[in-house]
């Protein structure tokens, strides 16, 4: 799900092996066609194309409907790609999660470091970068998987470096 979220960044088309035919990643990818990327899933060999060239959506600001990303938690993930991407995104907050309380404070935190202005209104999160993010020393209060992988995903784009200190290191973090 992060790499499908990462996805977004690219300026033309990638191609994603080995992707599981699950729920979650046809949401992921429902969330990605939805912002205007041209989505196609071999579910037979198990591969993504996700063409960007074409953008369908041309607008500076993005907002994720409601009724796409409550339907997966970790629809968030793509909150930091698309404040890169298009310097403006409403995201819908995450909501409950069967495994305890998740709350995406961290994400936030982060996020806000790299140089995004961050306002909750009405169950949204609405980001905004004036003109592009900037690199930061981040301190994860929490080594958070989600938070760490959306702070990366953003930093990828940002000028300067990131240092995320107490960051996650998961195995699918370190790859």
């Amino acid at each position: 799900l992060p790499i499908l979220a990462a996805s977004i960044l690219a300026q033309d088309e990638c191609f994603i092996q080995n992707v599981p035919v699950l729920k979650d990643v046809e949401v992921m990818l429902a969330i990605i066609s939805y912002i205007g990327s041209e989505v196609e899933f071999d579910r037979t060999n198990c591969v993504v194309r996700i063409n960007n060239s074409k953008k369908k959506n041309k607008k500076k600001e993005i907002c994720v409907p409601y009724e796409l990303a409550s339907k997966l938690r970790a629809s968030f993930l793509i909150t930091g790609a698309l404040l890169t991407r298009y310097k403006t995104v409403k995201m819908p907050l995450p909501g409950g999660c069967a495994i305890g309380a998740r709350p995406v404070d961290l994400h936030i935190k982060g996020l806000g470091l790299l140089g995004a202005k961050i306002e909750t209104e009405h169950g949204y999160i609405i980001a905004k970068c004036p003109t592009y993010l900037e690199g930061n020393n981040i301190y994860l209060d929490f080594p958070s998987v989600g938070a760490t992988e959306n702070i990366l995903i953003a930093a990828s784009c940002a000028k300067g470096q990131t240092v995320i200190q107490n960051a996650a290191t998961e195995p699918e973090i370190v790859d």
